[in-house]
C-alpha cells in the first residue's frame, strides 16, 4: 500500500489506492513544471493568464457535483458543503481572474531624480505547494491560481487521503487550457518533499497544515533559502460583548464552530461570552449544537479513525482534568462524533491550549472587556477571531488589542478571494487571497465588518456556503478596515518582482 489512499471515512472502507511518486517520476515533474516556466510563463501575459483561470474557474462550476461526490468519499465532507466548496473555489478563481491586471499593473514611484521608477509583480519560478485534507479544493485554489496568473508554475503534494481530488485538479487547470508542466500533481513522500524543496528549480513553498509539519518545512525552506509561506492551526475566540440579537450571535457561533463538522484551521473553537449575556446565550447556544444532525448533513464523520482517536482522547483528558460536558456524549460511534460543548476549562487544563479539530466549542464566561482579551490572547494561535459588539468603536478597540491576523467584526464567514488570510505566533506566517501589494506592509492583519438590520437578509459568503446550523444572516457589509499597527509581513503571493528603472 501507498501513501496515497481513499480510505472513506464513513465507513471505513479502503475505496483506492496510489502508488508513491518513483525519482524518475519526481524528475520528471520538477523538469515539466521548469521548461512550462520558461517557455509558456515567461512568455505570456497577465491577461493571457487570467483568461485561462477565467476557464478554470467555469470548470469548477460545471464539475462541482462531481468534484462534491469526491471529497464526499475521501474525507467526509457533507454532499451539500462539499458541492459548496466547489462553487466557492470557482468564484475565488473568477475573482483573481477578473482583477489580475489591476492588482498586478505597475506602480509608479515618485522618485528624487525623476527617472521612471515602478514596481512590478512577475513570477519566479517554479512554486510547491502542500496541501491539506480539509478543504481540498478551497485551500488549492487560493494558493495555486493566484501564482499561475503571476507567472509561476506549480507542483502540488496533496493530502495522502485526497489523491482522487488531487487528480481531479490537475485535470481541471489542464482542461482550462495551461499547458503541461503549468499545475504538476505529485504524489510525493516525505522524504521526498525534502529533496524537492531543497531542488534548485523550486523557487518557494506553501504549506497549509499542522504545527509540526509547519516547523519542518520551514526549516528545509530555510536551509535552501526559500520563500515560505506557512498557514497553520489555530483556537479562535468568537468575542460576544454587546449585541441586540443575540439569537444572530448563537446562530454565527454554531456556524463558526461546525464548518466543515469543526474542522476549520479558523473554526470559531473558544466561545467568549460577556457575563450579562451568558445564561441566555448559554441555553441557547447548547440547544442548537444539541440539535444538529448527521441525517440533516449538519455534519459529517471526522475525516480519518486517527483524527476521531485524537479528539476523543483531548476531551476526555479534559474531562479528566475538571472540564465539564454540557452537551455531548463523547462517545463516537465510528468516525462519528457527537456534536460537544464544554465548560468549566481552566488554564491549568491541557485543553486549554490545544486546537480541538472537531465539533467540539469551548464555552468561556468574562466579566470585561479586558478578560476576554486576556483569555483570547492566552492561546499559542493566533490565526482569526470574530467579534460580536454593536458599537463598532468598541468592536475596534478590542480587536486592536487580539494577537491574530484576522479580526472579523459582527459575524463568522466573512472570508473572500479579495480578503488576505493568515496568522501570527505559532498559527504561521505570510499572506494568502487579497491583494498582495507591497502597500500592505506595515498592516497587522485583516479586518472585516458587518452592519446588521432587520430588513436585509443576506446569506454569508463563506467557503462552503454555510451548512444547516446557520439559515440566514441578516447583514449590510461595510467595508474593510486595516489597522496600522507595524507586526505583520503584507500578503505574500509566493513570487513578485522588484523595482524597475528607466530613464526617460
Amino acid at each position: 500500500m501507498g501513501t496515497f489512499a481513499v480510505i472513506n471515512p464513513a465507513t471505513g472502507e479502503t475505496v483506492t489506492e496510489y502508488a508513491d511518486a518513483t525519482a524518475e517520476e519526481i524528475e520528471a515533474s520538477l523538469a515539466s513544471a521548469q521548461k512550462a516556466y520558461k517557455e509558456w510563463a515567461r512568455t505570456t501575459t497577465v491577461a493571457e493568464r487570467a483568461a485561462l483561470a477565467k476557464r478554470a474557474a467555469e470548470l469548477f462550476d460545471e464539475r462541482k457535483d462531481e468534484l462534491g461526490a469526491i471529497i464526499n468519499r475521501e474525507m467526509g465532507k457533507p454532499l451539500e458543503q462539499a458541492v459548496g466548496e466547489a462553487e466557492f473555489s470557482g468564484a475565488i478563481t473568477a475573482a483573481f481572474a477578473e482583477n489580475a491586471e489591476k492588482w498586478l499593473a505597475d506602480e509608479h514611484l515618485e522618485v528624487e531624480d525623476d527617472l521612471k521608477t515602478f514596481f512590478r509583480y512577475q513570477g519566479t519560478g517554479v512554486i510547491l505547494g502542500i496541501m491539506p485534507w480539509n478543504y481540498p479544493y478551497y485551500q488549492v485554489a487560493r494558493f495555486a491560481v493566484p501564482n499561475l496568473i503571476l507567472g509561476n508554475t506549480i507542483v502540488l503534494k496533496h493530502a495522502a487521503q485526497c489523491p482522487e481530488s488531487a487528480l481531479a485538479l490537475e485535470q481541471l487547470f489542464l482542461d482550462a487550457g495551461f499547458p503541461k508542466g503549468a499545475y504538476v500533481n505529485v504524489f510525493a513522500t516525505h522524504e521526498q518533499l525534502a529533496d524537492i524543496i531543497a531542488d534548485d528549480r523550486i523557487q518557494g513553498v506553501s504549506l497549509t497544515g499542522s504545527e509540526r509539519a509547519g516547523a519542518i518545512v520551514a526549516e528545509q525552506a530555510g536551509r535552501h533559502l526559500k520563500k515560505c509561506v506557512l498557514e497553520l492551526g489555530g483556537s479562535d475566540v468568537f468575542l460576544v460583548l454587546d449585541t441586540n440579537d443575540l439569537d444572530h450571535a448563537v446562530e454565527h457561533a454554531v456556524g463558526g464552530r461546525m464548518e466543515n463538522t469543526g474542522q476549520a484551521c479558523n473554526g470559531s473553537k473558544r466561545i467568549v461570552v460577556a457575563d450579562k449575556y451568558f445564561d441566555e446565550f448559554s441555553e441557547k447556544f447548547k440547544a442548537a449544537i444539541a440539535g444538529q444532525s448527521y441525517e440533516a448533513g449538519d455534519f459529517g464523520p471526522l475525516s480519518s479513525a486517527a483524527a476521531t482517536k485524537n479528539l476523543t482522547a483531548q476531551v476526555e483528558g479534559a474531562l479528566a482534568q475538571g472540564a465539564e460536558v454540557l452537551v455531548g456524549n463523547n462517545t463516537p460511534e465510528g468516525n462519528l462524533y457527537t456534536p460537544t460543548v464544554i465548560s468549566n476549562i481552566t488554564p491549568a487544563m491541557d485543553v486549554y491550549s490545544q486546537e480541538l479539530f472537531g465539533p467540539v466549542a469551548q464555552l468561556y464566561k468574562v466579566s470585561s472587556d479586558a478578560e476576554a482579551i486576556e483569555l483570547a490572547n492566552s492561546s499559542p494561535y493566533g490565526l482569526g477571531s470574530v467579534i460580536i459588539c454593536d458599537d463598532l468603536e468598541r468592536a475596534e478597540q478590542v480587536g486592536n488589542q487580539l494577537d491574530v491576523g484576522m479580526v472579523f467584526i459582527g459575524g463568522a464567514g466573512l472570508e473572500g478571494a479579495d480578503v488576505p488570510f493568515g496568522g501570527v505566533q505559532k498559527s504561521g506566517q505570510g499572506r494568502e487571497q487579497g491583494r498582495g501589494d507591497h502597500r500592505w506592509r506595515g498592516h497587522r492583519g485583516c479586518w472585516r465588518a458587518r452592519r446588521w438590520r432587520e430588513e436585509v437578509g443576506l446569506r454569508p459568503r463563506t467557503r462552503q456556503g454555510w451548512h444547516a446550523g446557520v439559515r440566514q444572516q441578516e447583514a449590510l457589509p461595510l467595508r474593510w478596515l486595516s489597522s496600522l499597527r507595524k507586526r505583520l509581513s503584507p500578503p505574500d503571493p509566493l513570487g513578485f518582482g522588484g523595482l524597475s528603472r528607466d530613464r526617460r
